[in-house]
């Protein structure tokens, strides 16, 4: 019998510096209402689904912007969505920035189960950007200086009747991201993703590109891994600085079963049958008939390229 889960990848148009969280959550509600009367029991919201896009703003006081970031959740302004995630019986998934009781600073995403619970929660790894400012980019990308890496791994859980797992953004241009969790045998990777429409160190790297490399890695990581990658973007103009769309579904073959094609608010929904993992899993990704681990040594000695191998 068929394990559906049908899913809802909720795109974000543009928010503003000056839009509240109490604005933002009224969005996402209305995504989830939509995705309620399309059939879907489980939504994907972005990363950093709450604000703007602020590593892009330079601070020389990391502090001052901490005001972007929640220090509890749900939060008072985040609670109606967890309200209505739980009256609708509907799960969700969507990333923010953390600040932990001790100080910590994480860019975060949570799986919340249809009774408002939080039941899993993933820190990105894969920070890009840099750490201070730099007059030679077109346009800033802090994440190193307002985010520490991740320290909780890539879990895979048991939930809405699969195993689901998380990833954010540059995490999905990673082999390593898919195939850890790969290897606890996950069937869907949602992940939420800010993805800046031009490279700021490379400007004819433009928009056909950068979706390009988005379809190439979500539908590779999805495939070497047969699983379900559900990737959902923040999309639009912030502020002057534009980020592209490209939500979309890509099933256990790697092939892409739905996008969005526009950039504004809007729902993807797909039914997905996590059973279609199976085969791929089973035949020629059955890791341990396989994979030749005594091989694999050089993936986590080094850390850069060193000296080839070879005479």
């Amino acid at each position: 019998m068929s394990r559906i889960v049908t899913v809802a990848a909720a795109q974000l148009g543009p928010i503003q510096k000056a839009d509240s969280r109490e604005s933002v959550v009224a969005r996402m509600i209305a995504l989830m209402e939509q995705a309620k009367a399309k059939g879907a029991t489980f939504i994907v919201y972005p990363e950093l689904a709450l604000t703007t896009f602020f590593p892009r703003w330079y601070h020389e006081n990391r502090a001052e912007a901490d005001h972007w970031f929640e220090a509890t959740m749900p939060s008072p302004a985040t609670q109606p969505l967890f309200d209505k995630a739980k009256a609708l019986g509907m799960a969700m998934s969507f990333g923010y920035a953390e600040l932990t009781p001790d100080g910590h600073h994480f860019n975060t995403s949570i799986l919340v189960d249809k009774t408002g619970k939080i039941v899993g929660k993933y820190r990105k790894i894969h920070l890009p950007g840099h750490v201070d400012y730099d007059t030679s980019r077109s346009h800033q990308h802090l994440e190193k200086r307002y985010f520490e890496p991740g320290d909780l791994g890539w879990p895979v859980w048991e939930f809405e009747g699969g195993l689901m797992g998380m990833a954010i953004c540059n995490d999905r241009r990673w082999p390593e991201t898919y195939r850890v969790m790969g290897l606890q045998g996950v069937e869907m990777v949602v992940l939420g993703f800010n993805t800046p429409s031009v490279n700021a160190q490379r400007g004819d790297e433009k928009i056909e590109d950068r979706m390009f490399h988005h379809r190439l890695s979500c539908q590779s990581g999805a495939y070497q891994n047969a699983t379900w990658v559900v990737a959902v973007a923040k999309a639009g103009d912030e502020d002057g600085h534009h980020c592209m769309g490209g939500t979309l579904i890509v099933d256990p073959n790697g092939k892409i079963v739905g996008e969005i094609d526009h950039e504004d608010d809007g729902i993807l929904v797909h039914a997905c049958d996590l059973d279609a993992t199976i085969f791929g899993k089973e035949t020629i990704f059955d890791f341990k008939r396989h994979r030749r681990v005594e091989h694999y040594g050089l993936i986590t000695e080094r850390v850069g390229v060193g000296a080839p191998l070879g005479k």
